[in-house]
C-alpha cells in the first residue's frame, strides 16, 4: 500500500476513532507462593545508584513482624510504616511527598507499597506526586496528571480491592473522595505472593473479598459492559464463588482470591463500577467508613438494582457468619445526609454505568437518603 502523504498515514493507522480507551496495564507481574523473596532482585535492576533509595511504604501491622525483616532495604533505602486504619487522604500523600523530598533532595529510585488497598493507593499517589507539583487534591479526577510517576511497585498483602492493577488511586480530599485516574497511576511492577495474605482476620478477608465480588456484579450489569470487561469480570466472579461458597483449602483460597482481585480490577479498567461504590464514597467521606465494609453496608440494600447479586451476597455472608454493623447512619443530621448524597451523586461515571444516561430520573437525593437511612 502506498500513502500520498504523512496525514494519510496518520488517518489510516489511527482511524480517527477516539471513542476507544487506550488504557495501560501493569507491564510486569510475578505470581506465586514465596515470590516475595524475588523483590530484592527486581529492585536491584531498577536502582539508579547507591544514593538513590527505594522508599517502602508498609502497613504498620507488619512493624516488628517477620515480613518487615524480609523487606530488601539496602544502602539508604527507607521504610515508612503507615496505619491503614483510615482511608488514604490527599494531605497524607502531600506530607509523605514533602518528607521524601526533604530527606532525599535527589531523585529516588522508586516507591514500593506493601499492604492492602490503602497502601497500594498511597504508593501510587506518592509516586505520581514526586514528579508533579502542587497538592494531590488538584489531580483528583480523570487524566489531570501531566508528568509520569516515578517507578513504583505494588505488593498486596490482602486480596480483593484490585488496587494493585487499577489506573486509579482513590483519596479522601478536602472536598471529595475521588481517585487520581491517570495512565501514570498504574504500577510498573506488581508482586503477587498469596503467602502474604496469611493472618488476615476473617472479617477483613470477607470485606475485601466482597469488594472484588461487587466489582464483578456492578461491571457485569453495567451499561458500559463490553467483551473486554466481561471476560475478566466473569472469571473474577467464578473465582469469588469458589472462594466463598466451595470448600477450598486455605492455600487454594489464598491463590484464587488473589487472582480474583486481579481479574476484578481488570474488569472495571475498561468499564466502571456502580451503585454500591457511588454510595460507599459518601459513607467514607463523611464517616471514614473503610471501602470494603462500606460497599457491604450499601450492597445489602440494593436488591432493586442487583437482585441476583445481593441474594448471593447474603448467602455468602451467612455462610461465613459475618455480622455487619447496624445503625451507622441512625443519628445523622440533615446536613450530614446531604453531604453524603452530594459526594455520591458527584460520581457521574458510576451512575451512568449503573443506570444509563438518564440515571438522574431514577436516583434523586430522596432516593439516596432512603437507602442511607437503612444502614
Amino acid at each position: 500500500m502506498e500513502f500520498k502523504d504523512k496525514s494519510e498515514i496518520k488517518y489510516t493507522i489511527s482511524g480517527h476513532n477516539p471513542k476507544y480507551k487506550n488504557f495501560p496495564m501493569v507491564p510486569r507481574v510475578v505470581f506465586g507462593q514465596g515470590s516475595f523473596n524475588q523483590l530484592g532482585d527486581i529492585l536491584m535492576a531498577k536502582r539508579k545508584h547507591s544514593d538513590s533509595p527505594f522508599i517502602f511504604l508498609v502497613d504498620d501491622v507488619f512493624e516488628g513482624a517477620e515480613l518487615a525483616v524480609r523487606i530488601p532495604a539496602i544502602f539508604c533505602d527507607q521504610i515508612i510504616f503507615i496505619s491503614a486504619e483510615e482511608e488514604p487522604k490527599t494531605h497524607q500523600v502531600d506530607a509523605l511527598v514533602q518528607k521524601i523530598r526533604n530527606d532525599f533532595p535527589e531523585y529516588v529510585s522508586g516507591i514500593v507499597g506493601i499492604g492492602g488497598g490503602t497502601l497500594m493507593d498511597l504508593a501510587k499517589a506518592v509516586a505520581i506526586m514526586l514528579n508533579n507539583e502542587g497538592s494531590s487534591s488538584v489531580y483528583q479526577g480523570w487524566d489531570l496528571v501531566g508528568k509520569p510517576s516515578v517507578y513504583h511497585v505494588g505488593v498486596p498483602t490482602i486480596s480483593g480491592t484490585g488496587a494493585e492493577v487499577s489506573r486509579t488511586t482513590v483519596l479522601l480530599g478536602p472536598k471529595k473522595k475521588l481517585g487520581i485516574n491517570s495512565d501514570y497511576t498504574t504500577f510498573d511492577q506488581v508482586l503477587l505472593d498469596p503467602d502474604l495474605t496469611q493472618g488476615v482476620s476473617k472479617e477483613q478477608w470477607f470485606y475485601t473479598g466482597m469488594d472484588c465480588y461487587i466489582h464483578c456484579i456492578e461491571s457485569l450489569n453495567g451499561s458500559y459492559l463490553n467483551a473486554f470487561s466481561q471476560s475478566y469480570g466473569e472469571k473474577a466472579l467464578e473465582l469469588c464463588k469458589e472462594v466463598f461458597l466451595d470448600g477450598l483449602t486455605p492455600s487454594e483460597s489464598r491463590d484464587k482470591l488473589m487472582m480474583a482481585s486481579w481479574h476484578g480490577g481488570m474488569s472495571i479498567a475498561y468499564s466502571q463500577v456502580g451503585v454500591a461504590h457511588a454510595m460507599s464514597y459518601g459513607l467514607s467521606y463523611l464517616l471514614g467508613v473503610k471501602h470494603g465494609i462500606g460497599n457491604c453496608l450499601v450492597f445489602q440494600h440494593l436488591a432493586e438494582f442487583y437482585p441476583e447479586g445481593v441474594a448471593l451476597f447474603k448467602i455468602m455472608r451467612e455462610k461465613h457468619e459475618i455480622h455487619l454493623p447496624e445503625g451507622v447512619c441512625a443519628h445523622l443530621s440533615d446536613e450530614e445526609f446531604n453531604t453524603m448524597i452530594s459526594v455520591s451523586m458527584g460520581m457521574v461515571p458510576l451512575w451512568e454505568n449503573a443506570l444509563g444516561q438518564d440515571w438522574r430520573k431514577i436516583i434523586t437525593p430522596e432516593k439516596l437518603r432512603s437507602i442511607y437511612q437503612k444502614i
